[in-house]
């Protein structure tokens, strides 16, 4: 459904400095499937976000690589032909705080309207609000929250009110950039809660899901990626990453959260030690090396390859498998 390859995108400074805010990265989500790209802030997830969509401008720039949506090769496509064609139809995008950004004099109908007219310039307003309402009622909104303005609604619904909107026209892929983030434990649950039932009936094909909270992604997607300093660092399934981490820092982005265990109780956190590089002038080896307790000096030497173990699961270390868990085992 969705294929990348080696993408490259980069910002240009006032100063005219390239920081490479995605570098090389590939991957893949299915039809049916969804993945889930985890790291701390400024580790470039939102940037990824931005440049799947193949929609770039100041200052951020295409380098490198290929996006397919479907079979469909997006990038070199003229910009104005990805916003009427791609964008809204085959995918569709929740940036940050997407909710805050709702204009307050606005009702929530019109923001649908807007949607739908930026691609079909004829559709009717009968036409729209049983879209509309049709699509509300099937992912559990009330109908009235069409008439209401965005000062009306709590965060939690502004958000689903967001989600529910974005999809209007059933794009193929959902990109969904910290979905649940700001919003009380219930209204979370609600928004994962919905963002499955889009996959569940049919109305988006295939996701993907980013966020800072690693063990979250457990709970919502089937794979998981992990991105450190513009770059994937390991990948595998949500099962593997959350509970069996064999990359350095995917085992300390771990180390670092409380994930509840029933009968476990004082367990000691961990912080991971020092700052990510400079991505304007990022180091030749592992990215990682400078925080990393396990570094050797060839780490520091030459950039580092993705070690294939087998079944999609991946990591970019000199370390063997067996190395690691060693290594891991004795602390």
């Amino acid at each position: 459904m969705l294929e990348v390859n080696e993408l490259t995108t980069k910002y240009i400074t006032r100063f005219g400095e390239n920081v490479y805010a995605v570098d090389h990265v590939s991957l893949k989500v299915e039809e049916g499937k969804s993945l889930g790209i985890a790291g701390e802030s400024g580790c470039g997830k939102s940037t990824l976000a931005l440049s799947l969509m193949g929609y770039y401008f100041p200052p951020l720039h295409y380098t490198s690589g290929e996006i397919i949506i479907d079979g469909q090769k997006i990038t070199g496509m003229n910009p104005d032909d990805i916003r009427r064609k791609i964008l809204g139809n085959e995918i569709a995008y929740i940036p940050q705080a997407a909710m805050n950004a709702l204009n307050p004099t606005l009702k929530i109908i019109h923001f649908i309207e807007d949607v739908i007219r930026a691609h079909d310039p004829k559709a009717s307003k009968k036409e729209i609000y049983e879209l509309a309402r049709e699509r509300f009622e099937i992912l559990g909104l009330p109908e009235e929250v069409l008439q209401k303005y965005p000062v009306e609604l709590s965060g939690g619904m502004k958000q689903r009110t967001v989600i529910a909107t974005s999809v209007i026209l059933s794009p193929k892929v959902l990109i969904a950039d910290e979905p649940s983030s700001a919003l009380d434990v219930t209204s979370q649950k609600m928004v994962i809660k919905m963002l499955r039932d889009l996959m569940e009936k049919g109305y988006v094909k295939a996701m993907i899901f980013i966020t800072h909270e690693l063990p979250l992604l457990y709970n919502v997607t089937d794979d998981i990626m992990v991105m450190y300093a513009g770059q994937i660092v390991e990948r595998g399934t949500a099962q593997e990453v959350v509970f069996d981490p064999l990359h350095p820092y995917s085992k300390g982005l771990m180390g670092a959260i409380i994930v509840p265990e029933s009968g476990v109780r004082n367990v000691k956190l961990t912080a991971i030690p020092g700052t990510p590089p400079n991505l304007k002038n990022p180091p030749s080896g592992c990215r990682f090396a400078d925080r990393c307790k396990y570094v050797q000096p060839e780490c520091k030497v030459h950039s580092i390859d993705f070690r294939d173990i087998g079944n999609g699961r991946a990591y970019r270390c000199i370390f063997s498998e067996e190395e690691l868990r060693k290594a891991y085992q004795n602390g």
